[in-house]
């Protein structure tokens, strides 16, 4: 009796220790998808920054073109609202599809601009905007990388969440199923190609 008594004992530590286990790894991996968010809100808020200097360059040589100017920045507005949004908790799936939707249509609208700006030969040729399409080129990059950091933490700590036995113990402490953050629509997925020195 005193053996079985024993090993109950030493079973019920044991389970205990693993549950603590688990849960402490949750817990971190939770923190390393927030952590990897963290990266893709600072580029996201220098991209943000930059659309309307680049907006501001342009006017002068788009003056027939408000409504596209006019549509890139209200893009950015409501992309820079969900980013603000998901920031604060980016454990939030609707939050984070939001964002994916309002990038989307910012891409979308910036890829119009672009367009339009090609037949700007004047505004093609000005070193203002040349450096803008290069800083915004590059923090898009920026992006690229950052968004498939998290991605890549969000899948990790997905796939450890539903297995077994991290499931049990990530449905009793609410560990929420985290979201991928994924462009939509496929064209823009694609890099906006500008070309300011022909």
């Amino acid at each position: 009796m005193e053996y079985f008594l024993i090993g109950s004992f030493v079973a019920i530590l044991l389970v205990i220790v693993l549950a603590i286990a688990i849960y402490n790894k949750l817990i971190s991996l939770r923190n390393r998808f927030k952590n990897a968010f963290a990266q893709i809100d600072v580029q996201l808020q220098r991209r943000y920054d930059l659309i309307p200097n680049l907006v501001s360059s342009a006017k002068k040589y788009m003056q027939h073109e408000q409504q596209t100017l006019t549509q890139v920045i209200e893009a950015r507005n409501a992309a820079l609202s969900a980013a603000k949004s998901a920031s604060q908790s980016p454990d939030d799936g609707g939050k984070i599809c939001s964002l994916a939707a309002a990038e989307t249509a910012l891409t979308k609208s910036l890829g119009g601009f672009f367009a339009l700006a090609e037949s700007y030969p004047d505004l093609k040729a000005n070193t203002t905007m040349q450096q803008l399409m290069e800083e915004l080129t590059s923090t898009e990059n920026k992006i690229g990388f950052a968004r498939q950091a998290f991605n890549d933490a969000v899948m990790y700590y997905n796939t450890y969440a539903q297995q077994f036995p991290a499931s049990i113990i990530a449905g009793q402490f609410n560990f929420k199923h985290a979201e991928l953050l994924d462009i939509a629509e496929p064209e823009a997925r694609k890099a906006v190609k500008v070309d300011f020195d022909s």
